[in-house]
Order: structure tokens, then C-alpha cells, then sequence
């Protein structure tokens, strides 16, 4: 009698059959369910990002996990209110396709969640690299990240799989073997790199943010990955290269050059006079000795010299080494003794030569 007077009492439309034998009642309960729960998930994603934002840097990997966990709380909150919802509902013979839809988003929300997790190892990561000055375990970090999402991502899809096929994960996986051949042999590109970085990692020819030329390329180390390295150069263009081809070339490595050597030819006119050119030699001398950046162990000291007599000219040789490597301090140091160079020889009346030639032309026989 009381299942009559409700009956009753309730709207029209709630007790006609909608969709696949249920009434307006059990439909709205089940869009309720879905409503309600997604927003429970949407609330605690704002509690905790506001929990994180209130944590100090100290507490930084804490914050992260926070963080994580509410990126993957609303779509966990969409598979508990889908699955709270069919329990009003009749499914009839569409049962075991809905609950196996389930079980698959179930899989995608956790695997989210978890893909979204990584960040805090991460974290926590970054931070212990960054007490270090060693750059290798920077490189690591990101590969490990990596590999780590990797990982998820293919439990997901084989878990997903099995769900869906209903065979036990060693048959997946023994069948997922008996194609990897064929994919190995279609990919050989991608295990070259895979093994170039395994080498690049093993003899750190170089590391984050060092400065390298490689193959016409000049430019600073930004990502060091499983199967390539993005260098950006000092044009702001930004080059991938894989590890593969990387691993196997010459480098030169910029940034653990330890100075800058400069090898300077100075040519001057073939009417200069012996005493002129030893005068040129002498303040040559004179300006590079205790020069700004000399070698403090003085064991590279500033080297002039007559060297040669070229085409056009008399060649002085001068050659110095600045320490330390720091590009824009040695161009500053270098333009200041070129023009402390030019000012010198023009006071001394010593002329720098150019290239010029001098062409003879001979009477021929009968000519007056």
C-alpha cells in the first residue's frame, strides 16, 4: 500500500519506462549518482590544491602528491558514480557489456591516477639532484620519469586487454612476445638510440645545459631522452638529434674546455725595419704580460714571435690563453688589446700590411 501511495504521490513522468525498461525515477537516480559523486571528486580536487598551496618549499614533494592525487579524483568520482548508478537501474541482456565498461574506465581512472603519481618521485628526485653539482643525475631524472609513465601506461593498456579479452595476463604477454620479433625488426632506428643513450649515459660525454658542437651545431644541451637529445643552439633554434647517430660521433664539448686560446697574426709591411718589427715584438710582450685571465698555475704564459715571412706581409705570431672560459669576459679582454694594439703601433709608426700585389709590365722588342 505505501509502494501505491508513493506511486502515486511521485510525478507522471516518473513512473514511465524510458530507456531500456527503466522509469524516469531510476534514470534520474542514476544521473544523480554520476552528478553527485563527480562533484565530491571536483570538491576534493579544490581542498587539496588549496592544502598544497598553503605548503612551504620544504614541504614540496608532499604538495605534489596532494596535487596529483586531485588531477585524478574527478574521473574516479565519474566510474563511482556510473557504478553506484547501475545498481538502480536494470540492465537486462546489455549487463555484462556495461560492467565489463567499467572495469575498462575503472583501469583508465587508476592508471590516470597513477600516470599523474609519478611526479612525485620526480619531485623528490629533482630535489636531491639539485644538492648535487654533479649534471649526470640531472639527466637521469627526466629518463626516469619517463620510464616510469612508460611502465604504466603498458600495464593499462594490458590490463585494459585482458578485460576485455578475458585471458589470463601470461597469455597477453606471451602473445605480445611472439610479435615483439617482428616489431624489433621494424624498428631497428629505435633500439639504435635506444642503446646510444645507453652509452651517452655511460660515457658522459656531456650533460645538462653544457655547450656542445657537434656536426655543424653549436649549442647548449636542453633534454637528454630514451631516443633522442634536443640541443638548442645560439640561433634559438632547437635540434633533435638522436642518441643513436650522437653516440657515434665526434663531440666536442664546449664547456669542459678549462680556457680560450687565441692564436693572433699581426702582418706588417715589408718596408718595416728589423728595429721596427723587434719594437712590434716588444709591445706585443709588454701588453699580454700579467694580462687579465693569464694562467694563475703560469703554466701557459703569452707566446710572440717572428713567425713568417708571408705573401704581403711579415707575420708576428702572438698567442695567449684566457682563464677562465667565460666567452664574453675574453671578448671584452680581446677587444681591449686590439685597440690597445692599434693605438701602440701607430704611436711607434708601425704599419699593419694588407694584401696587395705588384704587377711589373716589360717592353716588348721595337717599343720606343
Amino acid at each position: 500500500m505505501n509502494q501505491t501511495y508513493l506511486a502515486m504521490e511521485l510525478p507522471p513522468w516518473l513512473n514511465q519506462k524510458l530507456v531500456a525498461g527503466n522509469d524516469g525515477l531510476q534514470v534520474a537516480q542514476l544521473f544523480l549518482s554520476l552528478f553527485v559523486l563527480w562533484l565530491v571528486g571536483r570538491i576534493a580536487k579544490a581542498w587539496l590544491n588549496k592544502l598544497a598551496s598553503g605548503m612551504d618549499e620544504k614541504q614540496g614533494v608532499r604538495a605534489v602528491l596532494l596535487r596529483c592525487i586531485g588531477k585524478g579524483l574527478p574521473l574516479v568520482g565519474i566510474w563511482g558514480g556510473l557504478r553506484l548508478g547501475v545498481e538502480f537501474i536494470s540492465l537486462g541482456s546489455s549487463e555484462d557489456i556495461v560492467l565489463t565498461s567499467l572495469e575498462v574506465l575503472l583501469t583508465v581512472a587508476v592508471g590516470l591516477l597513477v600516470y599523474h603519481l609519478v611526479e612525485v618521485p620526480d619531485r623528490w628526485l629533482r630535489s636531491q639532484t639539485e644538492k648535487t653539482e654533479s649534471k649526470f643525475d640531472d639527466m637521469l631524472v627526466p629518463i626516469v620519469r619517463k620510464s616510469m609513465r612508460v611502465t604504466v601506461v603498458l600495464f593499462a593498456v594490458v590490463s585494459i586487454a585482458q578485460t576485455l579479452s578475458d585471458k589470463p595476463v601470461s597469455a597477453l604477454i606471451a602473445g605480445l612476445g611472439l610479435g615483439g620479433l617482428a616489431f624489433a625488426l621494424a624498428a631497428q632506428d629505435t633500439i639504435k638510440n635506444l642503446f646510444g643513450s645507453l652509452v651517452i649515459f655511460t660515457d658522459k660525454p656531456f650533460g645538462l645545459g653544457d655547450r656542445i658542437s657537434f656536426d655543424g651545431h653549436d649549442g647548449t644541451i636542453e633534454e637528454v631522452g630514451l631516443r633522442s637529445t634536443r640541443l638548442r643552439r645560439s640561433d634559438g633554434h632547437l635540434v633533435t638529434i638522436p642518441n643513436g647517430e650522437l653516440a657515434n660521433s665526434t663531440i666536442h664539448n664546449i664547456a669542459k674546455r678549462p680556457f680560450i686560446r687565441r692564436n693572433l697574426t699581426l702582418g706588417l709591411t715589408y718596408d718595416t725595419s728589423p728595429e721596427k718589427v723587434r719594437k712590434a715584438k716588444e709591445i706585443l710582450e709588454e701588453l699580454l704580460k700579467d694580462h687579465e685571465g693569464l694562467d694563475p698555475e703560469g703554466e701557459r704564459l703569452p707566446r710572440v714571435h717572428f713567425s713568417d715571412f708571408s705573401a704581403s706581409s711579415m707575420d708576428l705570431k702572438c698567442i695567449y690563453w684566457y682563464h677562465p672560459p667565460a666567452y664574453w669576459d675574453y671578448m671584452e679582454f680581446s677587444e681591449k688589446l686590439n685597440l690597445e694594439i692599434l693605438t701602440r703601433f701607430n704611436e711607434a709608426g708601425i704599419e699593419l700590411a694588407f694584401p696587395t700585389q705588384t704587377i711589373h709590365l716589360a717592353k716588348s722588342q721595337g717599343e720606343d
